[in-house]
Protein backbone atom coordinates (compact mmCIF):
# COMPACT_ATOMS: atom_id res chain seq x y z
CA UNK A 1 0.00 0.00 0.00
CA UNK A 2 1.51 3.23 -1.23
CA UNK A 3 2.13 5.98 1.79
CA UNK A 4 3.21 9.80 2.13
CA UNK A 5 3.91 12.21 4.75
CA UNK A 6 1.73 13.93 7.29
CA UNK A 7 3.13 17.45 6.31
CA UNK A 8 0.60 18.99 7.40
CA UNK A 9 0.49 22.95 8.70
CA UNK A 10 -3.03 24.36 8.32
CA UNK A 11 -5.49 24.81 5.85
CA UNK A 12 -7.96 27.22 4.23
CA UNK A 13 -11.02 28.57 3.54
CA UNK A 14 -11.62 31.44 2.59
CA UNK A 15 -14.97 34.15 2.89
CA UNK A 16 -15.02 36.58 0.70
CA UNK A 17 -16.78 39.81 1.93
CA UNK A 18 -19.64 41.01 -0.97
CA UNK A 19 -19.40 44.42 -2.10
CA UNK A 20 -23.04 46.12 -2.72
CA UNK A 21 -24.61 47.75 -5.04
CA UNK A 22 -26.99 50.33 -5.96
CA UNK A 23 -29.80 51.48 -8.21
CA UNK A 24 -29.38 55.56 -9.44
CA UNK A 25 -32.61 57.27 -8.17
CA UNK A 26 -33.61 60.96 -8.38
CA UNK A 27 -32.33 61.21 -4.94
CA UNK A 28 -28.77 59.85 -3.28
CA UNK A 29 -29.27 55.95 -3.40
CA UNK A 30 -27.93 53.10 -4.37
CA UNK A 31 -24.89 53.26 -7.46
CA UNK A 32 -26.19 53.40 -10.94
CA UNK A 33 -26.64 50.84 -13.65
CA UNK A 34 -24.62 50.76 -16.77
CA UNK A 35 -25.46 48.81 -19.61
CA UNK A 36 -23.65 45.75 -20.07
CA UNK A 37 -21.42 46.21 -16.54
CA UNK A 38 -20.88 42.91 -15.06
CA UNK A 39 -20.12 41.69 -11.77
CA UNK A 40 -16.60 39.58 -10.73
CA UNK A 41 -17.56 36.36 -9.44
CA UNK A 42 -15.97 33.21 -8.74
CA UNK A 43 -17.46 30.06 -10.37
CA UNK A 44 -16.96 26.26 -9.83
CA UNK A 45 -17.41 24.13 -13.10
CA UNK A 46 -20.93 22.73 -13.84
CA UNK A 47 -23.03 21.35 -16.65
CA UNK A 48 -26.00 22.77 -18.11
CA UNK A 49 -24.59 26.26 -17.92
CA UNK A 50 -24.92 29.30 -20.38
CA UNK A 51 -23.13 32.89 -20.35
CA UNK A 52 -25.22 35.73 -20.17
CA UNK A 53 -23.39 39.34 -19.14
CA UNK A 54 -26.49 40.81 -16.21
CA UNK A 55 -26.02 44.46 -15.25
CA UNK A 56 -24.45 44.71 -12.08
CA UNK A 57 -26.40 46.81 -9.73
CA UNK A 58 -26.73 45.16 -6.36
CA UNK A 59 -25.23 42.72 -4.64
CA UNK A 60 -28.55 41.84 -2.49
CA UNK A 61 -30.83 40.38 -5.06
CA UNK A 62 -34.29 41.74 -5.04
CA UNK A 63 -36.79 38.56 -5.21
CA UNK A 64 -39.74 40.28 -7.29
CA UNK A 65 -42.61 38.14 -5.42
CA UNK A 66 -42.55 35.48 -3.79
CA UNK A 67 -43.51 32.70 -6.57
CA UNK A 68 -40.70 29.95 -7.08
CA UNK A 69 -38.50 31.54 -9.65
CA UNK A 70 -38.40 29.54 -13.28
CA UNK A 71 -35.47 28.04 -11.82
CA UNK A 72 -37.15 26.70 -9.30
CA UNK A 73 -39.92 25.73 -11.54
CA UNK A 74 -38.52 23.85 -13.76
CA UNK A 75 -37.08 20.51 -14.03
CA UNK A 76 -33.92 20.76 -13.91
CA UNK A 77 -32.32 16.90 -14.80
CA UNK A 78 -29.13 17.46 -12.90
CA UNK A 79 -27.99 13.72 -12.99
CA UNK A 80 -24.87 13.76 -11.37
CA UNK A 81 -22.55 16.11 -9.68
CA UNK A 82 -19.78 15.78 -11.37
CA UNK A 83 -17.48 18.46 -10.73
CA UNK A 84 -14.12 17.98 -11.16
CA UNK A 85 -12.59 20.39 -8.19
CA UNK A 86 -9.21 22.62 -9.44
CA UNK A 87 -8.37 23.69 -6.14
CA UNK A 88 -9.68 26.14 -3.95
CA UNK A 89 -12.34 27.98 -5.90
CA UNK A 90 -12.04 30.79 -3.50
CA UNK A 91 -7.95 31.00 -4.79
CA UNK A 92 -9.32 30.70 -8.47
CA UNK A 93 -10.22 33.78 -10.22
CA UNK A 94 -13.39 33.34 -11.43
CA UNK A 95 -14.39 35.00 -15.68
CA UNK A 96 -18.04 35.46 -16.38
CA UNK A 97 -20.67 34.69 -14.22
CA UNK A 98 -22.62 31.31 -15.60
CA UNK A 99 -26.32 31.14 -15.20
CA UNK A 100 -28.07 27.46 -15.77
CA UNK A 101 -29.98 26.83 -19.12
CA UNK A 102 -33.79 27.18 -19.12
CA UNK A 103 -36.26 25.86 -21.72
CA UNK A 104 -38.15 28.82 -23.27
CA UNK A 105 -41.32 28.54 -21.86
CA UNK A 106 -41.44 27.70 -17.84
CA UNK A 107 -43.54 24.51 -16.97
CA UNK A 108 -47.09 25.18 -15.98
CA UNK A 109 -46.68 23.14 -12.74
CA UNK A 110 -44.51 24.23 -9.76
CA UNK A 111 -43.24 20.82 -8.79
CA UNK A 112 -42.14 17.75 -9.98
CA UNK A 113 -40.88 14.09 -9.25
CA UNK A 114 -38.01 12.39 -10.77
CA UNK A 115 -36.88 8.72 -10.78
CA UNK A 116 -33.99 7.46 -12.82
CA UNK A 117 -31.31 4.54 -12.83
CA UNK A 118 -28.52 3.14 -14.75
CA UNK A 119 -25.07 1.53 -14.77
CA UNK A 120 -23.20 0.91 -11.53
CA UNK A 121 -26.26 0.49 -9.60
CA UNK A 122 -27.07 4.21 -9.79
CA UNK A 123 -30.39 5.26 -8.62
CA UNK A 124 -31.81 9.05 -8.93
CA UNK A 125 -34.59 10.11 -6.53
CA UNK A 126 -35.37 14.01 -6.92
CA UNK A 127 -38.80 15.92 -6.07
CA UNK A 128 -39.62 19.57 -5.18
CA UNK A 129 -42.64 21.11 -3.57
CA UNK A 130 -43.85 24.83 -3.12
CA UNK A 131 -46.91 25.72 -1.58
CA UNK A 132 -47.59 29.89 -2.71
CA UNK A 133 -50.64 30.47 -2.49
CA UNK A 134 -50.39 32.25 1.01
CA UNK A 135 -50.44 35.92 1.49
CA UNK A 136 -46.78 36.98 1.80
CA UNK A 137 -45.78 33.27 2.24
CA UNK A 138 -44.40 30.72 0.34
CA UNK A 139 -42.97 27.95 1.57
CA UNK A 140 -40.92 25.09 0.08
CA UNK A 141 -39.51 21.53 0.29
CA UNK A 142 -36.64 19.35 -2.51
CA UNK A 143 -35.11 16.36 -1.69
CA UNK A 144 -32.46 14.24 -3.96
CA UNK A 145 -30.77 11.60 -3.77
CA UNK A 146 -28.42 9.84 -6.00
CA UNK A 147 -26.43 6.74 -5.57
CA UNK A 148 -24.07 4.12 -7.23
CA UNK A 149 -24.14 0.79 -5.46
CA UNK A 150 -20.78 -0.14 -6.74
CA UNK A 151 -18.03 2.05 -8.14
CA UNK A 152 -14.86 1.69 -10.11
CA UNK A 153 -12.43 -0.44 -7.73
CA UNK A 154 -13.72 -3.62 -5.89
CA UNK A 155 -17.42 -2.82 -6.94
CA UNK A 156 -18.92 -2.30 -3.55
CA UNK A 157 -16.11 -0.92 -1.78
CA UNK A 158 -15.86 2.13 -4.19
CA UNK A 159 -19.58 3.14 -4.37
CA UNK A 160 -21.03 6.23 -2.83
CA UNK A 161 -24.40 7.82 -2.10
CA UNK A 162 -25.50 11.48 -1.89
CA UNK A 163 -28.56 12.40 -0.32
CA UNK A 164 -30.03 16.28 0.30
CA UNK A 165 -33.37 17.50 2.11
CA UNK A 166 -33.79 21.00 2.55
CA UNK A 167 -37.29 23.01 3.55
CA UNK A 168 -37.07 26.51 2.62
CA UNK A 169 -39.32 29.37 3.74
CA UNK A 170 -40.05 33.15 2.50
CA UNK A 171 -41.88 35.97 3.62
CA UNK A 172 -42.01 39.31 2.03
CA UNK A 173 -43.32 42.51 1.94
CA UNK A 174 -42.93 45.97 -0.04
CA UNK A 175 -39.74 46.51 2.82
CA UNK A 176 -38.15 43.63 3.20
CA UNK A 177 -37.68 40.03 2.62
CA UNK A 178 -37.40 37.21 5.51
CA UNK A 179 -35.95 34.10 4.94
CA UNK A 180 -35.47 30.70 6.63
CA UNK A 181 -33.61 27.50 5.76
CA UNK A 182 -33.11 24.43 7.34
CA UNK A 183 -31.01 21.27 5.23
CA UNK A 184 -29.68 18.01 5.87
CA UNK A 185 -26.94 16.13 3.85
CA UNK A 186 -25.75 12.82 3.81
CA UNK A 187 -22.46 11.57 2.23
CA UNK A 188 -21.26 8.00 2.54
CA UNK A 189 -18.27 6.44 0.40
CA UNK A 190 -15.16 4.39 1.19
CA UNK A 191 -11.82 5.19 0.68
CA UNK A 192 -11.01 3.12 -1.64
CA UNK A 193 -7.61 4.05 -2.86
CA UNK A 194 -5.21 1.31 -1.95
CA UNK A 195 -4.57 -0.26 -5.24
CA UNK A 196 -4.37 -3.90 -6.37
CA UNK A 197 -4.61 -6.51 -3.77
CA UNK A 198 -2.79 -9.24 -3.48
CA UNK A 199 -4.35 -12.72 -4.07
CA UNK A 200 -6.59 -14.03 -1.58
CA UNK A 201 -6.36 -10.64 0.21
CA UNK A 202 -10.01 -8.88 0.77
CA UNK A 203 -10.63 -5.33 2.24
CA UNK A 204 -13.16 -4.79 4.98
CA UNK A 205 -15.87 -2.70 4.16
CA UNK A 206 -16.44 -1.25 7.21
CA UNK A 207 -12.63 -0.44 7.66
CA UNK A 208 -13.15 1.96 4.51
CA UNK A 209 -16.27 3.46 5.31
CA UNK A 210 -16.84 7.14 5.44
CA UNK A 211 -20.08 9.34 6.15
CA UNK A 212 -20.31 12.88 6.32
CA UNK A 213 -23.55 14.37 8.00
CA UNK A 214 -24.32 18.01 7.74
CA UNK A 215 -27.24 19.92 9.02
CA UNK A 216 -27.55 23.63 8.53
CA UNK A 217 -30.20 26.41 9.70
CA UNK A 218 -29.75 29.89 8.12
CA UNK A 219 -31.88 32.95 8.82
CA UNK A 220 -31.88 36.37 6.96
CA UNK A 221 -33.59 39.47 6.36
CA UNK A 222 -32.89 41.90 3.32
CA UNK A 223 -34.41 45.30 2.21
CA UNK A 224 -36.70 44.99 -0.50
CA UNK A 225 -37.81 48.50 -1.17
CA UNK A 226 -36.16 49.50 -4.33
CA UNK A 227 -36.83 53.70 -3.22
CA UNK A 228 -35.27 53.68 -0.10
CA UNK A 229 -32.00 55.36 0.41
CA UNK A 230 -30.19 52.31 2.27
CA UNK A 231 -29.94 49.11 1.31
CA UNK A 232 -29.04 46.27 3.41
CA UNK A 233 -28.92 42.28 3.69
CA UNK A 234 -28.36 40.32 7.27
CA UNK A 235 -28.03 36.24 6.94
CA UNK A 236 -26.70 34.49 9.80
CA UNK A 237 -26.81 30.65 9.96
CA UNK A 238 -25.21 27.17 11.48
CA UNK A 239 -23.85 24.49 10.09
CA UNK A 240 -22.88 21.63 12.13
CA UNK A 241 -20.68 18.38 10.14
CA UNK A 242 -19.80 14.97 11.71
CA UNK A 243 -18.48 11.81 9.79
CA UNK A 244 -18.46 8.41 10.89
CA UNK A 245 -15.56 8.82 12.87
CA UNK A 246 -14.57 11.53 15.84
CA UNK A 247 -14.45 14.16 13.58
CA UNK A 248 -16.84 17.07 14.18
CA UNK A 249 -17.43 20.97 13.48
CA UNK A 250 -19.79 23.76 14.52
CA UNK A 251 -19.49 26.67 12.58
CA UNK A 252 -21.53 29.91 13.15
CA UNK A 253 -21.57 33.05 10.88
CA UNK A 254 -23.16 36.15 10.11
CA UNK A 255 -22.50 38.47 7.28
CA UNK A 256 -23.89 41.90 7.23
CA UNK A 257 -24.22 44.09 3.82
CA UNK A 258 -25.17 47.88 3.77
CA UNK A 259 -25.08 51.22 1.41
CA UNK A 260 -25.89 54.33 1.58
CA UNK A 261 -26.08 56.75 -1.37
CA UNK A 262 -23.86 59.98 -0.14
CA UNK A 263 -24.74 61.79 -3.98
CA UNK A 264 -25.90 60.46 -7.02
CA UNK A 265 -22.51 59.25 -8.14
CA UNK A 266 -20.60 59.01 -4.91
CA UNK A 267 -22.20 55.59 -2.51
CA UNK A 268 -20.53 54.01 1.32
CA UNK A 269 -20.78 50.51 1.19
CA UNK A 270 -19.69 48.07 4.17
CA UNK A 271 -19.64 44.79 4.36
CA UNK A 272 -18.80 42.57 7.87
CA UNK A 273 -18.46 39.07 8.44
CA UNK A 274 -18.58 36.54 11.66
CA UNK A 275 -17.52 33.22 11.82
CA UNK A 276 -17.31 31.44 15.29
CA UNK A 277 -16.01 27.39 14.75
CA UNK A 278 -15.54 24.93 16.97
CA UNK A 279 -13.47 21.55 15.19
CA UNK A 280 -13.21 18.82 17.20
CA UNK A 281 -11.36 15.89 15.92
CA UNK A 282 -9.38 14.62 18.92
CA UNK A 283 -8.08 17.72 20.32
CA UNK A 284 -10.63 20.80 20.48
CA UNK A 285 -9.69 23.57 18.38
CA UNK A 286 -11.38 27.22 18.80
CA UNK A 287 -11.37 29.20 15.62
CA UNK A 288 -12.70 32.72 14.98
CA UNK A 289 -12.46 35.43 11.67
CA UNK A 290 -13.96 38.58 12.24
CA UNK A 291 -14.01 41.14 9.40
CA UNK A 292 -15.19 44.66 7.91
CA UNK A 293 -14.72 46.00 4.65
CA UNK A 294 -15.70 49.90 4.46
CA UNK A 295 -15.33 51.35 0.75
CA UNK A 296 -16.27 53.91 -1.27
CA UNK A 297 -17.95 53.86 -4.76
CA UNK A 298 -17.71 56.80 -7.52
CA UNK A 299 -19.33 55.99 -10.55
CA UNK A 300 -20.56 57.98 -14.04
CA UNK A 301 -21.52 56.45 -17.34
CA UNK A 302 -17.97 55.93 -18.35
CA UNK A 303 -16.15 55.23 -15.12
CA UNK A 304 -15.99 53.28 -11.94
CA UNK A 305 -13.97 53.14 -8.63
CA UNK A 306 -14.33 51.43 -5.76
CA UNK A 307 -11.59 52.26 -3.17
CA UNK A 308 -11.62 51.00 0.63
CA UNK A 309 -9.77 48.03 2.76
CA UNK A 310 -10.46 44.69 4.51
CA UNK A 311 -10.00 44.48 8.09
CA UNK A 312 -9.83 40.95 9.56
CA UNK A 313 -8.92 39.01 12.84
CA UNK A 314 -8.24 35.36 13.33
CA UNK A 315 -8.29 33.34 16.18
CA UNK A 316 -6.62 30.12 16.52
CA UNK A 317 -6.70 28.49 20.33
CA UNK A 318 -5.10 25.45 19.08
CA UNK A 319 -2.18 27.15 17.64
CA UNK A 320 -2.01 30.55 19.72
CA UNK A 321 -3.10 32.73 16.94
CA UNK A 322 -4.71 35.71 17.47
CA UNK A 323 -3.66 39.04 14.98
CA UNK A 324 -5.19 41.21 13.09
CA UNK A 325 -4.54 42.55 9.32
CA UNK A 326 -5.44 45.18 6.67
CA UNK A 327 -5.64 44.46 3.07
CA UNK A 328 -6.22 47.17 0.68
CA UNK A 329 -9.11 47.65 -1.63
CA UNK A 330 -9.00 48.90 -5.17
CA UNK A 331 -11.09 48.10 -7.87
CA UNK A 332 -11.00 50.65 -11.53
CA UNK A 333 -13.21 49.59 -14.13
CA UNK A 334 -13.24 51.62 -17.15
CA UNK A 335 -15.79 51.70 -19.98
CA UNK A 336 -14.36 53.38 -23.53
CA UNK A 337 -16.91 52.56 -25.74
CA UNK A 338 -20.05 50.35 -25.84
CA UNK A 339 -20.35 47.48 -23.68
CA UNK A 340 -16.28 46.72 -23.33
CA UNK A 341 -14.88 47.04 -20.16
CA UNK A 342 -11.11 47.34 -18.89
CA UNK A 343 -10.68 46.48 -15.19
CA UNK A 344 -8.09 46.89 -12.75
CA UNK A 345 -7.23 46.49 -9.33
CA UNK A 346 -5.56 45.20 -6.10
CA UNK A 347 -7.03 43.27 -3.05
CA UNK A 348 -5.98 40.98 -0.31
CA UNK A 349 -7.77 38.44 2.57
CA UNK A 350 -7.79 36.01 4.32
CA UNK A 351 -9.29 33.00 3.15
CA UNK A 352 -10.67 30.57 5.92
CA UNK A 353 -10.48 27.32 5.89
CA UNK A 354 -12.87 24.72 7.83
CA UNK A 355 -13.35 21.15 7.92
CA UNK A 356 -16.15 21.48 6.03
CA UNK A 357 -14.92 23.27 3.16
CA UNK A 358 -11.50 20.72 2.95
CA UNK A 359 -14.10 18.14 2.53
CA UNK A 360 -15.97 19.93 -0.20
CA UNK A 361 -12.80 19.82 -2.14
CA UNK A 362 -11.54 16.49 -1.13
CA UNK A 363 -13.02 14.10 0.72
CA UNK A 364 -10.71 11.51 1.03
CA UNK A 365 -9.06 13.11 3.92
CA UNK A 366 -7.15 11.70 7.11
CA UNK A 367 -8.46 12.23 10.84
CA UNK A 368 -7.19 15.19 12.78
CA UNK A 369 -5.89 17.20 9.52
CA UNK A 370 -4.95 21.00 11.11
CA UNK A 371 -6.58 23.68 9.56
CA UNK A 372 -4.98 27.00 9.27
CA UNK A 373 -6.13 29.96 7.58
CA UNK A 374 -4.47 30.92 3.90
CA UNK A 375 -3.37 34.63 3.62
CA UNK A 376 -3.97 36.65 0.86
CA UNK A 377 -1.43 39.18 1.11
CA UNK A 378 -2.02 40.84 -2.40
CA UNK A 379 -3.44 39.71 -5.46
CA UNK A 380 -3.18 42.35 -8.66
CA UNK A 381 -5.12 41.79 -11.62
CA UNK A 382 -6.25 43.37 -14.65
CA UNK A 383 -8.80 42.37 -17.60
CA UNK A 384 -11.21 43.50 -19.89
CA UNK A 385 -15.06 41.87 -20.47
CA UNK A 386 -17.93 42.98 -22.61
CA UNK A 387 -20.41 42.22 -25.33
CA UNK A 388 -18.91 41.88 -29.01
CA UNK A 389 -22.34 41.48 -30.91
CA UNK A 390 -23.83 38.98 -32.69
CA UNK A 391 -24.58 36.82 -29.11
CA UNK A 392 -20.87 36.98 -28.89
CA UNK A 393 -19.43 37.99 -24.82
CA UNK A 394 -16.21 37.49 -23.77
CA UNK A 395 -13.68 37.85 -20.59
CA UNK A 396 -9.98 37.89 -20.11
CA UNK A 397 -8.28 38.37 -16.59
CA UNK A 398 -4.52 38.11 -15.55
CA UNK A 399 -3.83 37.95 -12.17
CA UNK A 400 -0.52 37.87 -9.75
CA UNK A 401 -1.15 37.00 -5.99
CA UNK A 402 1.04 35.96 -3.53
CA UNK A 403 -0.09 33.94 -0.41
CA UNK A 404 0.70 32.93 2.88
CA UNK A 405 0.37 29.21 4.19
CA UNK A 406 -0.79 28.16 0.83
CA UNK A 407 -2.46 24.75 0.89
CA UNK A 408 -2.05 21.24 -1.51
CA UNK A 409 -3.62 18.00 -0.50
CA UNK A 410 -1.36 15.37 -0.98
CA UNK A 411 -1.18 11.65 0.24
CA UNK A 412 -0.93 11.05 3.91
CA UNK A 413 2.61 8.94 5.03
CA UNK A 414 0.50 6.70 7.17
CA UNK A 415 -1.96 5.82 4.84
CA UNK A 416 -2.18 6.44 1.18
CA UNK A 417 -5.77 6.06 1.04
CA UNK A 418 -6.17 9.14 2.55
CA UNK A 419 -4.71 12.84 2.18
CA UNK A 420 -3.54 15.82 4.70
CA UNK A 421 -3.43 19.21 3.61
CA UNK A 422 0.56 20.71 2.92
CA UNK A 423 1.15 24.57 3.46
CA UNK A 424 3.88 26.46 2.04
CA UNK A 425 4.52 28.41 5.35
CA UNK A 426 6.83 31.39 3.11
CA UNK A 427 5.67 33.21 0.13
CA UNK A 428 3.76 31.51 -2.84
CA UNK A 429 3.06 33.40 -5.43
CA UNK A 430 0.39 32.28 -8.29
CA UNK A 431 0.25 33.50 -11.55
CA UNK A 432 -3.30 33.07 -13.29
CA UNK A 433 -4.56 33.66 -16.86
CA UNK A 434 -8.44 33.06 -17.15
CA UNK A 435 -10.53 33.46 -20.45
CA UNK A 436 -13.85 33.00 -21.43
CA UNK A 437 -15.69 33.14 -24.52
CA UNK A 438 -19.52 32.76 -24.99
CA UNK A 439 -22.63 32.23 -27.88
CA UNK A 440 -26.09 32.92 -27.60
CA UNK A 441 -28.71 32.35 -30.51
CA UNK A 442 -31.84 33.17 -29.33
CA UNK A 443 -32.58 31.55 -26.60
CA UNK A 444 -31.69 28.19 -28.86
CA UNK A 445 -28.39 27.32 -28.78
CA UNK A 446 -25.92 28.85 -26.29
CA UNK A 447 -21.25 27.77 -26.19
CA UNK A 448 -19.66 28.43 -23.67
CA UNK A 449 -15.33 27.80 -23.69
CA UNK A 450 -13.56 28.63 -20.50
CA UNK A 451 -9.64 27.84 -20.05
CA UNK A 452 -7.06 28.83 -17.09
CA UNK A 453 -3.45 28.67 -16.99
CA UNK A 454 -1.64 28.69 -13.47
CA UNK A 455 1.71 28.63 -12.56
CA UNK A 456 3.11 28.49 -9.12
CA UNK A 457 5.71 30.15 -7.56
CA UNK A 458 6.26 28.11 -3.69
CA UNK A 459 8.72 29.09 -1.19
CA UNK A 460 8.82 25.67 0.81
CA UNK A 461 6.96 23.11 -1.21
CA UNK A 462 8.39 20.76 -3.56
CA UNK A 463 5.29 20.70 -5.71
CA UNK A 464 1.45 22.54 -5.72
CA UNK A 465 0.10 18.86 -5.42
CA UNK A 466 -3.11 17.99 -6.72
CA UNK A 467 -3.25 21.45 -8.18
CA UNK A 468 -3.52 21.54 -12.24
CA UNK A 469 -1.78 23.60 -14.54
CA UNK A 470 -4.22 24.00 -16.90
CA UNK A 471 -7.88 23.54 -16.56
CA UNK A 472 -10.54 23.81 -19.95
CA UNK A 473 -14.14 23.33 -20.42
CA UNK A 474 -16.37 23.80 -23.50
CA UNK A 475 -19.97 23.25 -22.70
CA UNK A 476 -23.08 23.50 -25.24
CA UNK A 477 -27.10 23.39 -25.16
CA UNK A 478 -29.75 23.47 -27.67
CA UNK A 479 -33.30 23.71 -27.19
CA UNK A 480 -35.41 21.88 -30.24
CA UNK A 481 -39.29 22.90 -30.69
CA UNK A 482 -39.50 23.71 -26.74
CA UNK A 483 -39.50 19.67 -26.54
CA UNK A 484 -35.89 18.02 -26.84
CA UNK A 485 -33.03 20.07 -24.94
CA UNK A 486 -29.66 18.48 -25.28
CA UNK A 487 -26.33 19.82 -23.21
CA UNK A 488 -23.06 18.44 -24.35
CA UNK A 489 -19.94 19.81 -22.41
CA UNK A 490 -16.29 18.91 -22.46
CA UNK A 491 -13.96 18.60 -19.20
CA UNK A 492 -9.89 18.83 -19.81
CA UNK A 493 -7.09 19.08 -16.66
CA UNK A 494 -3.76 18.93 -17.11
CA UNK A 495 -0.28 19.25 -15.15
CA UNK A 496 -2.08 17.78 -12.13
CA UNK A 497 1.09 15.62 -9.45
CA UNK A 498 1.45 13.76 -6.52
CA UNK A 499 3.89 12.00 -4.34
CA UNK A 500 4.28 8.99 -2.44
CA UNK A 501 6.46 9.98 0.56
CA UNK A 502 7.53 6.25 1.28
CA UNK A 503 8.79 5.68 -2.14
CA UNK A 504 9.93 9.32 -2.83
CA UNK A 505 8.05 8.62 -6.30
CA UNK A 506 6.25 11.71 -7.90
CA UNK A 507 3.24 10.70 -10.69
CA UNK A 508 2.01 13.35 -13.20
CA UNK A 509 -1.33 11.91 -13.18
CA UNK A 510 -2.68 11.35 -17.10
CA UNK A 511 -4.63 13.77 -18.74
CA UNK A 512 -8.01 14.65 -17.90
CA UNK A 513 -10.60 14.41 -20.95
CA UNK A 514 -14.26 14.06 -19.74
CA UNK A 515 -16.63 14.32 -22.35
CA UNK A 516 -21.00 13.97 -21.47
CA UNK A 517 -23.78 14.50 -23.36
CA UNK A 518 -27.71 14.82 -21.44
CA UNK A 519 -31.32 14.80 -23.45
CA UNK A 520 -34.62 15.96 -22.01
CA UNK A 521 -37.19 15.42 -23.89
CA UNK A 522 -40.62 16.54 -22.63
CA UNK A 523 -43.59 13.86 -23.35
CA UNK A 524 -46.25 16.55 -22.79
CA UNK A 525 -47.44 19.32 -19.68
CA UNK A 526 -46.43 16.80 -16.80
CA UNK A 527 -44.19 14.32 -18.52
CA UNK A 528 -40.29 14.16 -19.05
CA UNK A 529 -37.91 11.33 -20.30
CA UNK A 530 -34.37 11.84 -19.48
CA UNK A 531 -31.15 10.12 -20.63
CA UNK A 532 -27.76 11.35 -19.18
CA UNK A 533 -24.26 9.49 -20.32
CA UNK A 534 -21.19 10.82 -18.86
CA UNK A 535 -17.40 10.41 -19.17
CA UNK A 536 -18.44 8.95 -22.80
CA UNK A 537 -14.91 8.69 -23.90
CA UNK A 538 -14.60 5.95 -20.63
CA UNK A 539 -11.01 7.25 -19.36
CA UNK A 540 -10.95 5.88 -15.22
CA UNK A 541 -9.07 9.20 -14.71
CA UNK A 542 -7.65 10.12 -10.96
CA UNK A 543 -8.14 13.52 -10.26
CA UNK A 544 -6.39 12.43 -7.05
CA UNK A 545 -3.35 10.29 -6.84
CA UNK A 546 -4.57 6.89 -6.15
CA UNK A 547 -8.63 7.17 -6.88
CA UNK A 548 -10.19 6.25 -10.30
CA UNK A 549 -13.22 7.41 -11.45
CA UNK A 550 -16.17 5.65 -13.04
CA UNK A 551 -15.66 5.03 -16.68
CA UNK A 552 -18.79 5.81 -18.97
CA UNK A 553 -21.62 5.37 -17.05
CA UNK A 554 -25.51 6.51 -17.81
CA UNK A 555 -28.66 7.37 -16.36
CA UNK A 556 -31.98 7.62 -17.44
CA UNK A 557 -35.24 7.84 -16.29
CA UNK A 558 -38.74 10.06 -16.17
CA UNK A 559 -40.12 12.72 -14.14
CA UNK A 560 -43.55 14.08 -13.33
CA UNK A 561 -44.83 17.56 -13.07
CA UNK A 562 -48.49 18.64 -10.69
Amino acid sequence: MPRIPSLYLTLTASVVSLTLYAQEQPRPTRPSVREGEIENQEITVEKSRKIELPPATRIINKIPSIKPSAEQRKLTYEFEDRKLTVGDPRITPGVLPPTTTQTEQAPSYNNYVKVGAGNYGSFLGEGFVGVNNLSNLALEGSFRHLSSSIGPVDGRNSGQSDTRVNVTGKYMTESFKFQGDVGYERNGYFFYGYGPLPENVTISRDAIRQRLNTVNVKLGIENTNQESAIDYSLRTGITSLKDLYSASETDWGTNFNGSIGITNQVFALVAADAYVTQRSDGPVDNRNLFRVKPTFKYTTPRFTIVAGLTAANETDKRQNINRTQAFPVVDIDVVPVGNIHFFGGVDGDIVRNTLRSFLTENKWLAPQVLLSNTVKSLDFYGGSKGELGGGFAYEGKVSYARYRNFYVFNNSLTDTTKFFALYDGGTSEVLTISGQLGYTQKDKFRSTLKADFYRYGLDRLEEAWGRPQVAASWTNSYILNKKLFVTADLYFYQGIKGKNFVTNAVYTLKPIYDANVKIDYFLGKQFAAFVSLNNIIGQNYQRYLYYPVQGLNFLGGISYSF
